[in-house]
């Protein structure tokens, strides 16, 4: 047997899978958080800073292939071929000439601006802005295959909001490596900027790359964007690659680090939500979305469907992207199961803060009554909610708890609530939350729609599609479409899975690696005519709200 394994980085922990790669049965898998991120370092929510130390995704690399590996039967260690990564995006990092990244230096330890810069992290609205700017009046619109309007997000915003923050990394910063493009490099030698593979996914969707064009933005826009970027485009890449492509192989010391052999294939990575579409079996027509804290849409269309179109207001359009050989587009928000969880946080307050701190009861009965409320809140009020019959859902929200992704980035957005009385309960409100991460959902689906993208269905992957009835089934009726849900809990590592099966050569491209490492679907969730006709015109309000949210408090 051949085994591969796939390594999915999210935002709070990493997963490895070791996978059958003739037959795509999970074999074992490990999880583990990130030990500095779980203690809150290097983070400051109230400004969305956002940052991940370099030695955390060292730590639960090594802790999840071997724990994964000791779950595996006798000899299955030998017989891996190929690893994989996926990782969160935009999530690059400033390094040194060795491709270093800053942090792992004892100078920059400490240092947030010398770490990851999450996805999530929103501290370049500005740089952002100015980029958008710029990119309107230059000769070349380099945001054209990004949508059109660059996000805080992403790489060069991210980037120059850096260098303009700190002096010490301005003056120590060489290069700017993307975690996905990090992984494969660290663990084959291949870490030198020259010499490191640089991912076509991240590239085109988050750096303004396309072949076309010669690469990434001219020098001479960079520069006049800011003269800090000055030298930086020279010292990253002009080439990239679909991850189909192999890297290298394990060196010697990583081979033993992670009790595995130098015959290992080691593939170039890519985002997750990219991956996980490759995972659950994406095609074209299938737009596929990873709900999780947040949404990533994923699409895969032909040359001849795509033509010169150029789809306004979403996060690229990219050739190979996701399955060599076709365009990959993406999509997504920046809230999803983020709103429930805020909501959740807003209504434990009492149970956090006041329950928490009685002497009516024992240590040992208070932590476990805590942890019991804790974990029934959201699948109460899911229920409770359910109940409620369309028509009285009364209460209007809108997503943008976290700024908003797609259609037309703007991270300067604020959620809202209306239509709150006296009556108002704690179900009602969550309901209302629910329906505000569907109507963002159909805002997505329409702006393809209406470009000329056709969507024969949809497939959900992630635990909220996995667990959530309630969501899934309001999100159908929204939409008005069936949704299936991919059976593998674990997509995103399986979509990793299958092209570390394709590096290693066991399989000649990644549909063949689909068709032979599948997983199916666990179940379908078919659409409520009558409620969607309600809610046709309840969206209508929706989009009435969200102009005067955007173009009167926060434009």
């Amino acid at each position: 047997m051949k085994y591969v394994i796939g390594l999915d980085y999210g935002s709070d922990s990493a997963r490895a899978v070791v996978v059958n790669a003739e037959t795509g049965a999970e074999i074992a898998s490990s999880v583990k958080y990130y030990p500095r991120w779980m203690e809150g370092k290097y983070c400051k929510p109230t400004i969305n800073q956002y940052r991940q130390h370099p030695q955390d995704y060292i730590d639960v690399l090594e802790y999840t292939v071997k724990d994964a590996l000791s779950k595996c039967p006798s000899g299955t260690a030998e017989n891996v071929v190929g690893i994989g990564f996926d990782t969160t995006g935009s999530t690059p990092v400033f390094t040194d000439k060795n491709g270093v990244p800053l942090a792992m230096l004892p100078e920059f330890a400490e240092n947030p601006n010398a770490m990851f810069v999450l996805w999530k992290d929103h501290t370049a609205i500005q740089e952002a802005e100015e980029i958008n700017e710029l990119a309107a009046k230059w000769d070349t619109d380099y945001t054209s295959y990004e949508g059109g309007i660059y996000s805080s997000e992403w790489f060069w915003a991210k980037a120059l909001h850096v260098l303009r923050a700190d002096e010490k990394v301005r003056k120590a910063a060489y290069s700017i490596v993307e975690h996905c493009d990090w992984m494969p490099a660290l663990i084959t030698n291949t870490e030198k900027p020259e010499n490191m593979y640089r991912s076509r996914c991240a590239s085109g969707h988050k750096a303004m790359w396309l072949e076309q064009w010669g690469g990434l933005p001219s020098e001479e826009f960079l520069v006049a964007l800011d003269p800090v970027l000055a030298g930086f485009r020279d010292r990253l890449y002009t080439e990239t690659c679909s991850s189909d492509t192999k890297v290298g192989n394990l060196t010697p010391e990583w081979a033993d680090r992670l009790g595995l052999t130098t015959n290992v294939a080691v593939a170039v990575g890519a985002f997750d939500a990219h991956m996980g579409a490759v995972g659950a079996e994406v095609k074209p027509g299938a737009l596929v979305r990873i709900i999780g804290t947040s949404t990533c849409d994923i699409m895969v269309s032909s040359y001849d469907e795509m033509g010169d179109k150029l789809i306004p207001g979403i996060c690229g359009q990219v050739d190979g992207s996701v399955i060599p050989g076709m365009v990959g587009l993406e999509a997504g928000q920046s809230a999803f199961g983020d709103v429930y969880a805020w909501f959740k946080r807003l209504v434990a307050w009492p149970v956090e803060n006041i329950l928490a701190n009685t002497t009516l009861i024992d240590e040992e009965t208070k932590q476990k009554l805590m942890a019991e409320t804790l974990d029934k809140i959201i699948p109460a009020l899911s229920e409770e909610a359910a109940k409620v019959p369309v028509e009285e859902s009364t209460i209007l929200a809108t997503d943008w708890m976290n700024g908003r992704r797609t259609p037309d980035a703007n991270q300067k957005v604020k959620g809202t609530i209306t239509g709150l009385n006296l009556g108002s309960s704690a179900p009602l409100i969550f309901r209302a939350l629910v329906e505000a991460t569907a109507y963002g959902s159909k805002a997505i689906v329409d702006r393809f729609v209406e470009n000329g993208v056709e969507i024969k269905e949809i497939i959900g992957i992630g635990g909220i599609s996995l667990k959530s009835p309630f969501v899934m089934q309001t999100l159908a009726d929204v939409l008005n479409m069936p949704i299936k849900v991919a059976k593998a809990e674990q997509a995103c590592a399986f979509g990793t899975a299958m092209f570390a099966a394709v590096a290693a050569g066991v399989y000649a491209k990644v549909e063949d690696a689909q068709k032979a490492m599948g997983q199916g679907f666990a179940h379908e969730y078919y659409p409520n005519a009558e409620n969607h006709k309600q809610y046709l015109e309840l969206y209508k309000n929706y989009q009435l709200v969200g102009k005067f949210t955007e173009e009167k408090l926060f434009n």
